[in-house]
């Protein structure tokens, strides 16, 4: 649906079921740019779990694992994660938007919402992301939020039984000099 609001949260263990039902649906699709997972990870139980172990980091300020929405409805996935504190206050952004909401601008307004988080809330310096040389759709994302491709890394992800490259990006927060670990 055209024209909804798109906003983030933080995930509760309540979302397992729907965010399941975007992932066993988009399994095939999203094969091409996906690390292959364990079974558990398309069940309730294994996403709850999952979840919970995220939520755990959260609380140990080395993550911010969230949802994306539009309007009411859970439509994906956002997070940061791998939090550096200290002289380095960077954080690595993933996201993916389930098949029923793509190509409605969700995962653009969603990463733009976890800039502003990033920075304000959580006080960090610098965003990082790596995409798959195939994943076009998420090269312009990145784009469209001011990231800059800066790289590739050499056999990074292991997707279908093989060794991929990615490409690394990055994007300064806040420019402004801050004493670092004081955050």
């Amino acid at each position: 649906m055209t024209g909804q609001s798109t906003s983030i949260r933080l995930v509760r263990t309540a979302d397992a079921e729907a965010l399941v039902a975007h992932l066993i649906r988009d399994r095939e699709d999203s094969a091409l740019w996906e690390p292959s997972r364990a079974d558990n990870y398309y069940t309730p139980a294994g996403h709850r779990e999952r979840i919970q172990g995220f939520l755990k980091e959260h609380s140990e300020g080395r993550m911010w694992p969230g949802v994306v929405l539009a309007g009411d409805e859970l439509a994906g996935w956002i997070t940061v994660s791998g939090i550096q504190r200290g002289p380095f206050l960077v954080g690595t952004v993933g996201y993916w938007i389930g098949s029923a909401h793509q190509r409605q601008g969700h995962a653009r307004r969603a990463l733009g919402q976890l800039l502003v988080l990033m920075g304000d809330e959580l006080g960090l310096h610098r965003a990082e992301a790596s995409t798959s040389h195939d994943n076009v759709a998420s090269h312009r994302v990145l784009e469209s939020q001011g990231f800059r491709c800066y790289g590739t890394t050499t056999s990074s992800f292991l997707i279908g039984g093989v060794w991929r490259d990615s490409l690394v990006w990055e994007r300064v927060l806040q420019t402004e000099r801050a004493e670092p670990g004081l955050r």
